[in-house]
């Protein structure tokens, strides 16, 4: 599997990992067709892999990637932005062709955003349950 994780991105995803999770956590992505880029995607810090998941190791950060995520990231650049009018990952494939929702004219090839507010947020009891 081939992608790229910017400088920006692993800062991003190593400050989750050192705020919600041991240090056998892991970064659970998830990417699934959809949204008006193209990808629609959710993140969490996970304590152990689900079953099917690949666990990339990147720089010593643990990756839970489920199949479909691991198809649609392959040769996939994973960037982090911080800016006045977005916060978020920002996926940037060669490959795909993305439209920009929000005037309806086309966005730069191949950018998709995936938004901070997809955190997925487990109930504390079921972070207890599953350690």
């Amino acid at each position: 599997m081939d992608v790229i994780v910017t400088a920006a991105a692993e800062k991003f995803i190593r400050r989750m990992l050192r705020m919600g999770g041991s240090a056998d956590s892991g970064f659970r992505l998830v990417v699934t067709p959809g949204g008006c880029s193209g990808l629609t995607g959710a993140f969490s810090v996970e304590s152990a892999p689900t079953p099917g998941d690949l666990v990339l190791d990147h720089g010593g950060m643990k990756f839970f990637l489920p199949a479909q995520s691991r198809a649609l990231l392959d040769g996939v650049t994973i960037d982090f932005a911080d800016t006045a009018t977005q916060t978020g990952f920002v996926f940037h494939d060669p490959t795909a062709a993305a439209k920009n929702c929000g005037t309806g004219a086309p966005a730069p090839a191949g950018i998709a955003n995936v938004s901070i507010a997809s955190i997925a947020r487990r109930p504390a009891s079921a972070a207890r349950s599953t350690e």
